[in-house]
């Protein structure tokens, strides 16, 4: 009897030997600075034997000190793929009790999270099928973490989304989906957003639109944040996409929920806005028919979740559209609150890029838009912002674009004066070819012209004879009489000095012989005194 109980003693300190073993590693894992050390220990080679280990505790705690490894390195994540790990737990999902397969989803995740690599090595591995059959199961966390892995799979590219929606996962996910559970909602919402950027037809097909709109009636803001990006993913795709959503009753609460309290909810709604009017006509005229315009110019001016950019392009989106929405946008007094963006030093490049984009979109259908913009006196801005050289590229690009729209347009001459002086070449022949239009036909405006010294500065400009450029210099000087030309041509008076030195002054005979007789009186005279 006492050798029975010493070999169960034996037994027993084994498996709380290795029980402390795993929950220490477990412990040490949770920290992204351990990771790498633990994985020079060789810490995966005495894992891997205990995940298929006898006693529950152990091999539950295994699996999820796996998944805590591969969570914060994707090397680490790599690691265990290639050594099999990753293919045991697979193996035994469904051997073992329920907790044992939310941590094999875990892992699941933690591996799909960090590349397209990853999530084509777990899908070689099969486990696309046993991740889809978890969705069925009765407990609601396995079928969370599921959801969570498979959208972690299909985020990367548009072959493995293909291969998820493929593998039947959408009836399964809104069925989780419309369960009570406010947590199953938020991920599966999160899980479609994933797949709905490279297969939003497939998700539009399955029916999803109409319950994500449902789902819009539930207070919480992080579900509500996940529906509106799902729906503006599908939205975002095709023309015909936008109309189902407009036609699964998406667009009042996107309206509604631009003022929500919520910013990152704010946000969301806005960037559904955008992806609906950024299509065609019909829709922006919708959404501007809606009342859109004043919500979106709210927008403009928050700082918080990023909830100027996506309303800032929509306004562009809907401006870019025609004439009269261009105008609509400009009655909402959205150009103050773009100058304002513009003008403010604590505005990222992002956002100075979309109001400048914006004003090139209200600008470019005629002289009465762009004059709504020149009056704002944001020329000077922009080509300020064009010329620095703490711009980025995307922003110079961005601003040139806008700058070449309003010019283009633009009969406001105070507005284009101070361009004269300042504007690059590139920019400049803009300028010029709208003196072009304004000169010939107003005498005040060539009076100003000369006596502003813009006469003066255009013949200071270097051309190349044959560009447009030239050809605008050339109009204008066309506009006023040669010698005026002449006169304020660099070089002029030095020309005139230089006819001066080779004169020769011709003075008349009569008044030559006076002068000489005037000379006589006086040499006679003083012969006389003498």
């Amino acid at each position: 009897m006492s050798g029975c109980r010493n070999i169960s003693l034996v037994l027993d300190n084994y498996q709380k030997g290795r029980l402390m073993f795993i929950q220490a590693v477990a412990d040490l894992s949770t920290k992204s600075t351990n990771v790498k050390c633990l994985e020079k220990c060789g810490v995966l080679e005495h894992i891997h034997p205990l995940l298929s280990d006898t006693c529950p505790s152990i091999r539950q705690c295994s699996v999820v000190t796996a998944a805590r490894l591969a969570e914060h390195d994707a090397g680490v994540a790599r690691d265990i793929v290639r050594q099999g790990l990753v293919a045991t737990v697979l193996d035994n999902l469904n051997k073992y009790n329920v907790i044992y397969k939310r941590s094999a989803l875990y892992l699941m995740r933690a591996v799909a999270r960090h590349n397209e690599e990853l999530a084509s090595a777990l899908v070689g591995l099969n486990a696309l099928e046993h991740i889809v059959s978890c969705l069925e199961d009765f407990d609601t966390q396995v079928k969370e973490n599921a959801a969570w892995a498979l959208g972690y799979i299909g985020k990367h590219s548009e072959h493995l989304a293909g291969l998820v929606v493929d593998a039947g996962t959408l009836p399964l996910m809104l069925l989780a989906y419309q369960e009570p559970q406010l947590s199953l909602k938020q991920i599966t919402a999160g899980a479609l957003v994933d797949l709905a950027q490279h297969k939003p037809d497939a998700i539009a097909e399955s029916g999803a639109i109409c319950h994500l709109v449902r789902g819009l009636e539930n207070q919480d803001p992080k579900l509500k944040r996940r529906i509106f990006y799902a729906l503006g993913a599908i939205a975002s795709a095709r023309t015909e996409l936008a109309e189902a959503v407009v036609a699964g009753g998406a667009l009042p609460p996107a309206l509604l929920h631009s003022g929500h309290d919520s910013a990152a909810v704010r946000c969301a709604a806005a960037c559904l806005l955008r992806d609906i009017v950024k299509h065609n006509l019909e829709l922006a005229q919708l959404v501007v028919n809606s009342g859109g315009c004043g919500p979106l110019v709210e927008l403009l001016s928050e700082r918080t979740a990023g909830c100027m950019i996506p309303a800032c392009m929509a306004l562009g989106f809907i401006a870019g559209q025609s004439d009269q929405l261009s105008m609509a946008v400009i009655e909402s007094k959205a150009i103050l609150a773009l100058v304002d963006a513009l003008q403010n030093e604590d505005s990222q490049d992002a956002e100075l890029c979309a109001a400048a984009w914006t004003l090139g979109h209200i600008a470019k259908h005629s002289p009465q838009h762009s004059l709504a913009v020149a009056v704002t006196n944001v020329f000077p801005k922009l080509l300020q912002l064009y010329t620095s050289p703490k711009s980025s590229s995307d922003l110079r690009a961005r601003v040139c674009c806008a700058l070449k729209q309003s010019i283009q347009c633009c009969l406001h001459r105070p507005a284009l004066e101070p361009l004269l002086h300042a504007a690059p070449n590139d920019i400049l022949k803009y300028v010029l070819a709208q003196y072009a239009k304004i000169l010939p036909n107003d005498a005040r405006a060539r009076r100003l012209f000369v006596t502003s010294g813009a006469l003066k500065r255009i013949q200071e400009i270097d051309s190349t004879p044959g560009t447009s450029l030239k050809e605008y210099i050339n109009i204008i000087n066309s506009c006023f009489p040669e010698e005026i030309v002449r006169y304020y041509t660099p070089g002029f008076s030095e020309t005139l000095l230089n006819r001066i030195d080779a004169y020769s002054p011709r003075v008349p005979e009569l008044f030559t012989d006076r002068i000489l007789s005037d000379c006589q009186s006086e040499v006679t005279s003083n012969i006389e005194a003498s």
